[in-house]
């Protein structure tokens, strides 16, 4: 019905899939650089990490997340939808301009780690005066779309659910990191 090898510009458009999927995954890079650098920070001013047992997974789940978004497209053929992909790709520049809104707001305390400095308040400004975990929101927009540009349905689903488990887990260490230093949000939730 959809010939797997369509083109788009001329080229393959799983070669520009694959594209995509390595500049999400060399900015998943730079962002671990950055996280890397802002959790020695917060260690050395007294922070206190929870939940790092969930750590592993994660970095396993997300690299699995993005060899399975390549793999199923070229694997089992799934069809290039243009109306799809626009869609799926808007979906993406929303979760990256979200996900760099958090970064921003939290400054110096943006990590992937759960990292507590006691004695430091919580930003409440930014995405933060609206949704309490906006960059588990990111993340979710773009676990959903990024696979879902080239039509890897089943990479969507499957990692979707993973994510939201994962995300269950990380949300309660979280929460109950920030509550044993007396911090929440306003609302009470983050």
């Amino acid at each position: 019905m959809f010939p797997a090898d369509s083109r788009l510009f001329g080229i393959d458009t799983r070669l520009l899939f694959t594209a995509l999927v390595a500049v999400v995954a060399l900015q998943r890079l730079a962002e671990l650089r950055l996280a890397r650098h802002n959790a020695r920070r917060k260690l050395a001013a007294g922070g206190v990490e929870a939940g790092a047992g969930h750590y592993p997974v994660m970095i396993v789940l997300h690299t699995l997340f993005l060899v399975s978004c390549v793999a199923e497209v070229w694997l089992l053929e799934r069809p290039f939808l243009p109306w799809l992909a626009a869609a799926m790709v808007g979906v993406l520049v929303l979760a990256s301009a979200l996900r760099w809104w958090v970064i921003a707001a939290l400054g110096g305390a943006w990590t992937t780690r759960v990292i507590v400095v006691p004695g430091r308040s919580l930003v409440a400004s930014g995405p933060y005066r609206f949704v309490p975990h906006p960059n588990y929101v990111a993340v979710a927009m773009e676990v959903a779309a990024l696979p879902l540009v080239h039509t890897a349905y089943l990479t969507a689903a499957v990692f979707t659910i993973a994510n939201g488990a994962l995300l269950a887990v990380r949300i309660r260490a979280e929460d109950a990191a920030l509550a044993r230093h007396g911090l929440r949000a306003p609302g009470g939730t983050r």
